[in-house]
């Protein structure tokens, strides 16, 4: 058991490591759990200032409720649209102009231009003309209400059914991605899934392991052939060292390793006694990091066997066994889902703006 689990940390941690570096831009965070876009519908009776305003507040509400972050996953939004329900004026000096407001907010879904959870919160504001009375309206919308609360309460929910009620669809599309060699999509929509739908979530944990397996198994695969095609058509120095900078890109736990250790054997023999010397070094730097990797993935087991101990030392020997291997699975699932992470927040960098939210009907 204890081996196994060993095992299970040093591949994670290893595809961890890999996958560092990459998708600075996106704050991955964002994926695993419920993310609001925000954004208010066109209207044209609304001026600019109370536009900008409005979003604020629908910041302000997301933020709120933990559920701000980038345009990672563009599928959830939270928008709202303005509806004057009437205007006055007060006598002055100076006149004033009173209006009462509707601000509808709407959490639904983009794609299929579905609304999850509504809200129509009233308001009133005066202004020395119709675009001020508008914006001091806006500005007495509380993002702390129980009104607003309860809305957004309302929303998260059916957020949580839709992935209920979607999750084995979404497996099978990622199952299908994978298949057709589209690894990243497939990684990226199986992190979308927040971590507070646990079933769901954790089945796509599962899958994710799969796949993720598959993307540098055949990430491997396309950089052996490069290689070999390399010194087949250069059988020289300039060759091996053209096959050793692809070599070195090559994930430590592509099952490929021992066709890398075949071409290997086939450059060596074919160099020179000064030219091998050059090439093992080079190797030999691909060796050290899988090393490097390896002897991190040793102390932090070290250290989950030191806690577990410091935990269980009141338990029987069998129950603490047990305990182990769970806190061994605890660290292996949060670098999985880091690995994972990383390369769906790259995945949506590289991504064009697909969904447009403006001219949305929400059914």
């Amino acid at each position: 058991m204890v081996k196994n689990s060993s095992m299970r940390i040093i591949i994670t941690l290893l595809l961890l490591i890999v996958c560092a570096g990459h998708a600075k831009s996106q704050n991955l965070n964002d994926f695993g759990r419920i993310v609001l876009n925000t954004f208010v519908q066109e209207q044209s009776s609304v001026p600019e200032e109370a536009k900008n305003l409005l979003k604020t507040k629908l910041d302000q509400i997301a933020t709120n409720y933990g559920m701000a972050g980038s345009n990672s996953n563009p599928r959830f939004v939270l928008t709202a649209s303005v509806n004057v329900i009437s205007k006055d004026v007060t006598p002055g000096p100076p006149a004033m102009i009173s209006e009462n407001i509707e601000i509808t907010f709407i959490i639904g879904d983009a794609i299929s231009q579905a609304s999850f959870a509504n809200a129509i919160i009233p308001s009133k504001g005066v202004g020395i003309n119709e675009n001020k009375a508008l914006i001091q309206a806006i500005k007495g919308i509380n993002p702390n209400s129980t009104q607003v609360k309860s809305f957004i309460e309302n929303g998260k929910t059916k957020i949580i059914e839709y992935y209920a009620s979607k999750c084995d669809f979404i497996l099978k599309e990622a199952e299908t991605l994978a298949n057709q060699g589209r690894h990243d999509e497939a990684i990226y929509n199986l992190s979308l899934v927040p971590d507070i739908c646990q079933d769901c979530y954790f089945k796509c944990l599962d899958k994710l392991a799969i796949i993720y397996q598959q993307k540098i198994d055949s990430d491997c695969q396309q950089k052996l052939t490069k290689a070999n095609a390399i010194w087949a058509a250069k059988l020289s120095p300039e060759g091996a060292d053209e096959v050793s900078e692809i070599i070195n890109t090559i994930d430590a736990q592509a099952n490929c390793q021992e066709e890398i250790k075949v071409l290997n054997e086939q450059i060596k023999a074919k160099l020179t006694a000064d030219e091998k010397a050059r090439w093992e070094f080079k190797m030999k730097q691909y060796s050290d990091r899988i090393a490097a990797e390896k002897e991190a993935v040793r102390i932090a087991e070290q250290k989950a066997i030191r806690d577990d101990e410091f935990r269980e030392n009141q338990a029987q020997r069998d129950q603490q066994s047990q305990e182990m291997q769970a806190s061994r699975n605890y660290e292996l699932d949060k670098l999985r889902i880091n690995a994972y992470k990383t390369v769906a927040a790259e995945y949506a960098r590289n991504q064009p703006k697909t969904v447009t939210y403006n001219n949305i009907y929400w059914r």
